[in-house]
């Protein structure tokens, strides 16, 4: 047996990214020289550091219930075996006595209800579908990514076209009207300061007439692709490290950007230039959201979200917001720019308003940290409702007016990393590291229809008329389901 200290460092490196801990997983590679290493990010399946501790566990196990000549004890049962118990300094003496019990502990996942089966075997007007349509949403796979597919994003304009960025140094450009046919891909070459291997694609954004398509990647650069054959792009510079958001404003004639580096960019698309450099945070940028075409907020790990005005020549800061414990990972308007949302690793939700310093709500249910939140589109009338999904496992559902739970979606079992409204506002998914993307009706709180892909999810996407769903992979696939009939 042969293990190099490379090695171990990429697997917890791989493992800090796959549960969430983007910073932590970005200074620790640093700090390892991670990138440095011949490891193919290809060659290691998602989840190996845990599969590698959990048959660790299940050999300690299996020691522990055979004596000295071979025999299995059979004195019955006690309590499962912990990670923590198998690293005890007195394990090594109960191996040798053989007086504890055997624990075989199989390691699977749980069943989750059965909704598949119960929606396929509904009378087809439960679903409002005629016999001569789909019992169930068509599907399909987008192969070609070679490593984790981070972000998808449907173009805004066309139904057929999707966006994908991956860790494999590549966005693509799909037309799923014909996943035979082969995506536009926009390769991230290599650049001359930065370490081997940080081209993965870190987020991207569509232009709001669908013709632009902005990534950002991990060497730091971001560039502006145009969505015809030619494939020509800009390459706009200024970042030192990897930038985690950017997003186009409204009016598509500004996109900004923020990263590791703490520095929020307001670029100017049309000559590829800088307009402003903003030293708003004192750690990294996490997210970034428009309220307008001129107003944006950005949050950070430094605990703070800023509200910045910008125009031609200038820009101001028009409110900071204190009042997180912990870093602030996504920030949201609602669809009248009303109020903010913001979410945090402490736990806690805020809604906040220009109006006042202090937050209108806290929303604070969760057992750990939220990753991520989603307004609903339609907000009037009837409440308005928000979502949040958290590495407690829980999708939760928020009417912001009385700042109270309504209700919390419980099927996954891993960290939810994504939630997003049908375009009507009528139905919620989720997708989860569980492998699982439940689809949920915002008005009876049921789960409808769950579909349980190759690996764990990190993104799901509704295009905007509601017809498709995307979802991308820790294993490099992407799965298009067609919903159309399920959600009439």
């Amino acid at each position: 047996m042969s293990i190099t200290s490379d090695e171990l460092n990429y697997l917890v490196h791989r493992y800090l990214q796959e549960s969430g801990f983007t910073h932590s997983a970005f200074a620790f590679g640093n700090e390892a020289c991670v990138n440095q290493s011949n490891i193919t990010p290809s060659h290691v399946p998602p989840g190996a550091l845990i599969s590698i501790a959990q048959k660790g566990l299940q050999f300690v196990e299996a020691e522990m219930s055979i004596t000295a000549d071979g025999k299995l004890l059979d004195e019955g049962l006690v309590e499962p075996l912990s990670l923590i118990d198998a690293v005890r300094p007195d394990l090594g003496s109960r191996i040798q006595r053989n007086r504890i019990d055997i624990v075989r502990r199989e390691i699977k996942e749980e069943p989750i209800d059965d909704v598949t089966e119960k929606v396929l075997a509904m009378d087809t007007d439960e679903l409002g579908m005629t016999e001569d349509k789909p019992r169930k949403p068509n599907l399909c796979h987008l192969r070609g990514h070679e490593s984790e597919v981070f972000i998808c994003a449907w173009n805004p304009q066309r139904d057929n076209v999707l966006a994908s960025g991956s860790g494999d140094s590549t966005a693509r450009i799909w037309n799923v009207d014909n996943p035979q046919s082969q995506p536009m891909v926009l390769r991230h070459p290599q650049t001359e300061f930065m370490a081997e291997g940080s081209r993965g694609v870190t987020t991207l954004d569509w232009n709001g007439d669908g013709s632009l398509l902005a990534t950002g990647a991990y060497d730091g650069i971001a560039r502006i692709w145009s969505c015809d054959d030619t494939g020509q792009h800009r390459t706009l510079i200024k970042h030192q490290a990897p930038i985690f958001v950017l997003k186009w404003n409204p009016g598509g004639d500004t996109l900004v950007s923020g990263g590791v580096d703490k520095y929020v960019v307001v670029w100017e698309p049309s000559i590829g230039q800088a307009k402003f450099q903003l030293d708003l945070h004192t750690a990294a940028t996490l997210d970034i959201d428009w309220r307008s075409s001129d107003v944006f907020a950005s949050c950070s790990s430094d605990k703070q979200i800023k509200v910045c005005q910008v125009d031609d020549d200038s820009f101001s800061v028009l409110k900071t917001f204190h009042g997180h414990m912990n870093e602030v990972n996504a920030i949201k308007w609602d669809p009248t720019g009303s109020v903010l949302a913001s979410c945090s690793d402490d736990k806690t939700t805020k809604i906040w308003s220009l109006r006042q310093d202090e937050c209108l709500h806290e929303l604070k249910e969760h057992k750990k940290g939220i990753y991520t939140l989603r307004w609903s589109p339609i907000q009037a009338p009837g409440p308005r409702y928000l979502a949040t999904g958290s590495f407690d496992s829980t999708v939760r559902l928020w009417d912001v007016d009385i700042g109270k739970s309504v209700h919390t979606f419980t099927q996954h079992k891993e960290a939810v990393y994504s939630v997003v409204f049908s375009p009507d506002g009528k139905f919620l998914v989720s997708g989860s590291f569980d492998k699982w993307l439940h689809i949920w009706s915002v008005k009876d709180k049921t789960l409808i229809y769950s579909y349980q892909g190759s690996a764990g999810i990190f993104e799901v996407s509704w295009n905007k008329t509601g017809n498709l769903l995307a979802a991308s992979y820790a294993d490099s696939l992407i799965s298009i389901l067609d919903v159309r009939y399920l959600v009439k």
